[in-house]
C-alpha cells in the first residue's frame, strides 16, 4: 500500500523512495545490460569463423539494432499507462491497457518483417558492407529479421511489468534468454555446421523463448483479473498515439548520435576509432542512469494514477537526488580509470591520446547526464510524451549547427564531446522548466 506524504515523515518518506528505487532500478540495470551481452556473445562466437563473417555480423546487427530502437516507446509508453491504472487501484484495465500494448508490438513487429525481408540486400549495401561481407550480412539478417516481431513483444511486455512495479521478471527472463542464445549460438554455428546462419536463428530461438517467457505470464496476470486477451481496435490505437510522441524523441536522439559519429569520422580515423571507444563507454554509464529513469517512470505513474502528486513531487525530488549522485560517482570512476580503461580496446598510441581528454569531457557531465535521465524517466512515466518530443527537437536543433561548425572551425575529438555536453545540458533545461512548472501532474488513471 502507498504512504501517503501527509501520513509520513520527511525522513521515512525518503527512505521509503529509497527502496522503491533500488528495488526497482537494480533488476532493471540487469535486464538492460543483458541486450548488448547478447551482442557480445554472438560476436564472440561468429568472430572465430573469420573475419567477413564478424565483418556481415556487424553491419546486420546495426541495422537490425536501429530497427528495434526506434520501437523503445513500446516500453515507455506502456510503463506509464500501466502504473497509472496500477495506482488508480484498476489492475484489470493495467493488464487490459498492457494487453493492446503487446498487440501493437506484434502488428508493427510484421510490418518490419514484411519490409526486411525483400529489401535486405539492399539496406546491408546502404551500410557499406564490403563484398566479401555483405552475403553473411544479409543472410544474418533476413533470418534475424523473424525475430523482430518477439524482439518487439518482450519491449512491449517489459513495459507491463515495470508498470505492475517489477523489474524482476524481466531480469531473469534476460540472464535466461542470454544463457540460451549463447548454447543455441555455439550448438548450431559449430554443432551443426550452420555457420553465421546457426548463429541468426540462435538468436531467434532465444527472442521467441523470451516473448514466450513473457507472454505466460502476462496471460496469467490477465486471467487471474478477469481482463480481456483479444485486440482492442481503441486500445491498440491509444497505445499508438501515446507512443508517437516518444518516437519522435527517440528519432531526435538517434540523429544527433549518427551526426557526431558522422563529425567524428570527418576528423580522421584516430578521432573516430576514439570517438566509437567513447561512444560504447557512454552508452555503458547511460546503462545505469536509465535504471534510475525506469524507476522513475514506474513510481511517478503510480504516484499520479492513485491521485498522489505530493507523494509525485517527493519522488521526483528524491531521484533527482539519485540521479546526481550516481553521476558524480561514475563521473569520478571515469576520471581514475581513463587509463586503464583504454588499453583494453586500443593500442594505438595515437587513438588514446586522443580518447583522453575527451573521455575527461564525458566524466564531467555525468552529473548532468543523471539528472537527464532521471527527469526523462519523471515525465515519460506522467505521460508527458508530447513535450519530450519537442524539447528534444529542440535539442536537435541547437545541436545540428554547433557539431557541423566543429571541423570548420579546426576542433578535434574534445569538441565533439563538448558538444554532446551541450546537448545533454540543453536536455536538462527543458526537462528541468516543465517539471518546475508543475504541468506534467496530472492525475488519474488516464491522463
Amino acid at each position: 500500500m502507498l504512504m501517503t506524504q501527509a501520513s509520513a515523515t520527511p525522513k521515512a518518506a525518503r527512505r521509503q523512495h529509497d527502496r522503491e528505487i533500488v528495488a526497482l532500478a537494480v533488476p532493471a540495470f540487469g535486464a538492460l545490460v543483458a541486450e548488448p551481452l547478447f551482442v557480445m556473445a554472438d560476436s564472440a562466437i561468429v568472430g572465430h569463423l573469420g573475419t567477413a563473417q564478424l565483418a556481415g555480423l556487424g553491419v546486420a546487427s546495426a541495422l537490425l539494432m536501429t530497427a528495434v530502437s526506434v520501437f523503445v516507446f513500446l516500453a515507455y509508453a506502456t510503463t506509464a499507462a500501466v502504473a497509472r491504472r496500477v495506482g488508480a487501484g484498476d489492475l484489470q484495465s493495467a493488464i487490459r491497457q498492457g494487453v493492446d500494448g503487446i498487440w501493437l508490438a506484434l502488428l508493427l513487429g510484421a510490418a518490419v518483417v514484411a519490409v526486411v525481408l525483400p529489401t535486405a540486400p539492399a539496406l546491408v549495401d546502404l551500410f557499406g558492407a564490403s563484398d566479401t561481407a555483405a552475403p553473411y550480412a544479409t543472410t544474418y539478417l533476413r533470418i534475424s529479421a523473424l525475430g523482430i516481431p518477439a524482439m518487439l513483444v518482450v519491449l512491449a511486455a517489459t513495459g507491463v511489468l515495470r508498470g505492475l512495479q517489477d523489474t524482476k521478471t524481466p531480469l531473469y527472463v534476460a540472464i535466461a534468454g542470454f544463457i540460451a542464445n549463447g548454447a543455441l549460438n555455439m550448438g548450431l554455428v559449430y554443432g551443426a555446421d550452420l555457420g553465421i546462419a546457426g548463429s541468426a536463428w540462435g538468436t531467434v530461438i532465444a527472442q521467441c523463448g523470451m516473448a514466450t517467457a513473457y507472454l505466460v505470464v502476462v496471460v496469467r496476470g490477465a486471467r487471474s483479473h478477469g481482463a480481456s486477451l483479444r485486440p482492442d481496435i481503441a486500445g491498440i490505437r491509444a497505445s499508438a498515439q501515446a507512443g508517437l510522441p516518444l518516437l519522435v524523441r527517440t528519432l531526435s536522439l538517434r540523429a544527433i548520435l549518427m551526426i557526431a559519429t558522422a563529425v567524428a569520422a570527418r576528423l580522421g580515423d584516430a578521432d573516430v576509432a576514439a570517438h566509437q571507444i567513447i561512444l560504447s563507454l557512454w552508452s555503458l554509464l547511460a546503462f545505469a542512469l536509465d535504471a534510475i529513469a525506469i524507476a522513475g517512470q514506474a513510481i511517478i505513474g503510480r504516484y499520479l494514477g492513485a491521485g498522489d502528486t505530493e507523494g509525485a513531487r517527493a519522488a521526483c525530488r528524491r531521484m533527482v537526488e539519485w540521479g546526481i549522485a550516481t553521476g558524480v560517482v561514475l563521473g569520478l570512476l571515469v576520471m581514475l580509470t581513463r587509463p586503464l580503461f583504454l588499453p583494453l580496446f586500443t593500442s594505438d598510441s595515437v587513438v588514446k591520446e586522443t580518447a583522453l581528454p575527451a573521455l575527461l569531457m564525458v566524466a564531467l557531465s555525468q552529473p548532468i547526464c543523471g539528472i537527464v535521465f532521471v527527469l526523462d524517466g519523471v515525465l515519460m512515466g506522467a505521460g508527458d510524451g508530447p513535450y519530450l518530443a519537442w524539447a528534444m527537437v529542440v535539442t536537435l536543433a541547437v545541436f545540428v549547427p554547433v557539431a557541423l561548425l566543429i571541423p570548420a572551425l579546426g576542433g578535434g575529438l574534445t569538441a565533439v564531446w563538448a558538444a554532446m555536453t551541450l546537448m545533454m545540458t540543453v536536455r536538462m533545461l527543458t526537462l528541468w522548466l516543465r517539471t518546475r512548472s508543475g504541468r506534467w501532474i496530472v492525475t488519474g488513471a488516464t491522463r
